[in-house]
């Protein structure tokens, strides 16, 4: 019975990544087909729409949303609306919450602040692996703006959620992970992916 239950186990730990994954590709298309899919058969004539056409407009949408988003104008205009919509109490937290968390995981963002480092916990010798998400610290009150530290964020193993710490520079040790590797290391706890790789120490700028 233990041979049994380790190769269901494995087969277990083999399949549900791939299933997960797929199922929330299809989630996404599904959704979008049935919204866009809808709003497509009240415009079009009748016998113009088929299967597939909401998908296939959320991807044109996104892709004229991405080329405007480059132009000044629509730059300024998206600035202004935004500013209105996050002034709406409950709407404020969870959009700007959302807005920041997808800033700091896009492509596009500045490498300064997608770096992985571990961070030292005194003289114990252990180490935590977090990511630099800010290094001016000049908004923030005096008490913490003069200190020679750093934002830190540190996902938590199995769950959603994580917590951020001002960390003193001198405790950052760079680490030679991309932040998907080092997103996947942590949240299954070493289980899966990169093992971390040191740099040469070099102090976040």
């Amino acid at each position: 019975m233990r041979a049994i239950s380790k190769r269901i186990l494995t087969g277990l730990i083999t399949i549900l990544p791939v299933v997960l994954t797929l199922y929330l590709l299809y989630w996404l298309v599904v959704s979008t087909e049935a919204l866009l899919g809808n709003l497509l058969r009240f415009v079009l004539p009748t016998g113009w729409y088929f299967p597939g056409m909401g998908f296939a407009a959320g991807l044109l949408v996104a892709f004229i949303v991405g080329m405007l988003m480059h132009t000044l104008v629509v730059r300024r205009l998206f600035a202004q609306g935004e500013r209105a919509f996050i002034r709406l109490p409950v709407v404020k937290s969870i959009y700007l919450a959302i807005r920041d968390l997808l800033n700091y995981f896009s492509s596009a963002k500045d490498n300064e602040f997608q770096q992985v480092v571990a961070v030292s916990i005194g003289d114990t010798g252990m180490e935590l692996i977090g990511f630099v998400t800010r290094t001016d610290l000049h908004e923030l009150p005096k008490e913490v703006s003069e200190r020679d530290c750093v934002l830190v964020y540190f996902p938590m193993s199995y769950m959603i959620g994580g917590y951020a710490a001002l960390t003193p520079r001198s405790a950052l040790r760079p680490l030679n992970m991309s932040m998907e590797d080092a997103m996947r290391f942590i949240l299954t706890a070493g289980v899966t992916g990169q093992r971390p790789t040191p740099m040469e120490k070099k102090e976040p700028s």
